[in-house]
């Protein structure tokens, strides 16, 4: 078969082309979101959790478009990015008044997982005022956390979809780039880790990375119908040591580029960041490598 277009890892000839110009002819009037819903369908495109995969495969008639394979209708409707137009979360009002004690000192800890509850702007405000990267909405499936004792929150986590592209963390798994491509949702990448900074409770940030990793794999897949076989972090050494990380057991798997996820150039625009990574399974290499 002819390569026509590769598109995330897979080859496209002039078969299924011809079957994305019919779906196009059959329906003239039809919207390009329309469209790539009708092909998901046809094509049984869907998540883990049973949703089409619209916006993956509405990327893939865009990129058919472009190459001139095919001629989609004209868009209808621009949707805001709210990456690109990002607002500052607003402010949020919490007990600011210094917290000076033992671990043992706090009483109970409570970790509550608040993706789609209320407690999710509390989150967003905080990391947006005290987190030295603010916050950014993650793109994909994501979990976020509030930690809290004495009725006043303590911190706050936030987990996201893994980089698809990450050399030490690959290495690592050792998996295969098809494998990689098939099981990347298996990854998760802590993201921001936020301990409020008028707490000052030693060992409190080792002790919230462990409960929190330990549960995460399940609230992940009470949202999105699958689990989590590894997860992940950066930490620039010129800012954090990553003791918490470390002494949670996480190890260090290399080093990052310094070039980011789309970069054109090879030459290093950002600041260089240790990877470190934890297994969630004793057999995550294998879960994480198998093709189906």
């Amino acid at each position: 078969m002819e390569t026509l277009l590769r598109f995330r890892g897979r080859d496209y000839g002039a078969g299924e082309i011809a079957v994305i110009k019919d779906l196009i002819a059959t329906h003239p009037s039809a919207s390009r979101r329309f469209l790539s819903q009708l092909l998901c369908e046809a094509w049984d495109w869907r998540q883990p959790n049973g949703r089409l995969r619209d916006q993956v495969c509405r990327s893939f008639m865009l990129a058919l478009h472009r190459a001139g394979q095919i001629e989609l209708p004209p868009v209808r409707h621009v949707v805001p990015n709210p990456l690109a137009n990002r607002r500052k979360r607003e402010p949020v009002e919490v007990d600011e008044t210094p917290l000076d004690c033992k671990l043992d000192e706090l009483g109970p800890i409570t970790i509550e997982q608040v993706r789609r509850g209320p407690d999710e702007a509390l989150v967003e405000g905080l990391i947006e005022a005290h987190h030295y990267l603010g916050y950014v909405q993650p793109v994909g499936e994501h979990v976020k956390y509030l930690i809290s004792a004495q009725g006043r929150p303590l911190a706050c986590m936030t987990w996201s979809s893994a980089p698809r592209h990450l050399a030490p963390r690959d290495r690592h798994i050792g998996w295969s780039a098809a494998a990689r491509l098939q099981n990347i949702r298996g990854v998760a990448y802590n993201s921001r880790f936020l301990i409020l900074p008028w707490i000052r409770v030693p060992h409190l940030a080792s002790f919230v990375l462990g409960r929190v990793t330990r549960r995460v794999s399940r609230d992940w897949e009470d949202l999105y119908d699958h689990p989590l076989h590894f997860v992940e972090t950066f930490v620039y050494p010129e800012r954090f040591k990553g003791t918490c990380y470390y002494a949670a057991n996480w190890k260090f798997l290399g080093k990052t580029t310094g070039r980011g996820k789309d970069d054109q150039t090879n030459k290093q625009n950002r600041p260089i960041k240790d990877v470190l990574g934890y297994a969630l399974s004793k057999r995550f290499q294998h879960l994480l490598g198998e093709l189906p």
